[in-house]
């Protein structure tokens, strides 16, 4: 067994996206909604089964832009068990994000702790769709309607998934996705806004090209935050394989609750009720004091094996450096506590069952010890 990275991407076969590509060199459009742009968010309309698609250059920009597109202000409530890049859009747009914790067997939003957090400055909701786990959207959306306030979901975690046989894309007044080489579904790097106002497509689509409303008229000040060419065309031909690649990723995922579902110490993420999942992390919560042995035990056990793991998601994002002081990390303490115990282990598609079963002897042979 050779090194086993925590992820590796899917890729097609070269000659799809050699093929994919070729007619570039006859047209030199390379960016700037071309033809693969254009043809992409077509295919993700109808995948994803939402009106609207915006395709940006990264996940993070979706984010970014989509909270100057619904021109917030004051708070914004969202989760501290999440990337970096949730944090720091919300931070980034001058808004005060307020934390609420998770709860303990989704590690999605805890709805339960939401209104408590709501004051005469909270303008939006950011809830995180995490490991492929849908927040609760029927709560968070009437708890929304209830004050007047924006819903945007971080759904960098679930493309694909379906809850009660709707997409995770049409919940919320915006819900983006991050196309990163890592994800279930890619476009190298890229990502995703997907919305039901058409207002909102106006703001994303100046905000993504410097504010520029036509050839002669610059209204606005935006960013560069297009998709180019390549990139489209490699979610061009990433999105005839996503069914056969989640499809395999369910194997792996099988394999690993085959062998660690009922060990005593280890928490797995749950099956939820009426979800449609993609596979995309397989997290596991070490519980020292009944496992025996801590979530960096484990982790170092399987660096020795060559077996890349992730603490993903830790350190939780408001005990960031870069927010000393800002944050009273006390106030999520369910976040904390699973933030110091979760070990992603790897899952990807061609990964062998063979080696999800070497994984698995190593996680039980540091129990045993």
């Amino acid at each position: 067994m050779g090194q086993i990275n925590v992820t590796r991407s899917s890729m097609p076969h070269m000659d799809d996206y050699i093929s994919e590509i070729r007619e570039l060199w006859d047209t030199h459009w390379l960016t700037n909604m071309g033809t693969k742009h254009r043809q992409l968010q077509e295919e993700l309309k109808k995948y994803l089964d939402v009106p609207n698609v915006g395709l940006f250059v990264n996940g993070h920009l979706s984010l970014e832009l989509s909270l100057q597109a619904l021109e917030l202000s004051g708070e914004v409530i969202t989760t501290p068990f999440t990337f970096a890049s949730t944090t720091h859009a919300i931070v980034r747009n001058k808004l005060e994000p307020v934390f609420c914790d998770i709860n303990p067997v989704d590690f999605t939003m805890d709805v339960e702790k939401i209104e408590a957090l709501i004051t005469d400055r909270t303008t939006a909701i950011m809830p995180v769709h995490v490991y492929g786990n849908v927040c609760d959207v029927e709560r968070i959306e009437q708890i929304a309607k209830s004050y007047g306030i924006k819903v945007i979901y971080d759904a960098a975690h679930t493309f694909g998934v379906k809850y009660k046989g709707v997409s995770t894309a049409a919940f919320g007044d915006v819900s983006c996705f991050s196309f990163h080489a890592t994800k279930v579904f890619h476009t190298i790097e890229g990502g995703a806004a997907c919305y039901r106002d058409l207002e909102i497509g106006r703001r994303l689509s100046k905000l993504r090209n410097f504010g520029i409303r036509d050839e002669e008229c610059v209204d606005g000040i935006g960013a560069n935050a297009k998709m180019n060419e390549f990139c489209a065309a490699m979610g061009i031909c990433n999105l005839r394989i996503i069914d056969e690649e989640i499809a395999k990723r369910k194997m792996v995922a099988d394999r690993y609750r085959e062998n660690l579902d009922h060990i005593e110490g280890i928490q797995l993420s749950p099956l939820q009720q009426n979800v449609e999942p993609n596979y995309a992390y397989f997290p596991v919560i070490i519980h020292e004091n009944v496992f025996g042995a801590t979530r960096n035990d484990v982790a170092m056990a399987l660096e020795k094996e060559g077996i890349k793991a992730r603490k993903y998601f830790y350190p939780l994002t408001n005990t960031f450096d870069c927010f000393h002081g800002k944050f009273d990390v006390s106030q999520t303490p369910v976040a904390l506590h699973i933030s110091k115990r979760v070990l992603t282990l790897p899952l990807y598609a061609n990964l062998a069952l063979d080696d999800v079963d070497k994984i698995c002897e190593v996680v039980l042979c540091v129990k045993k010890k």
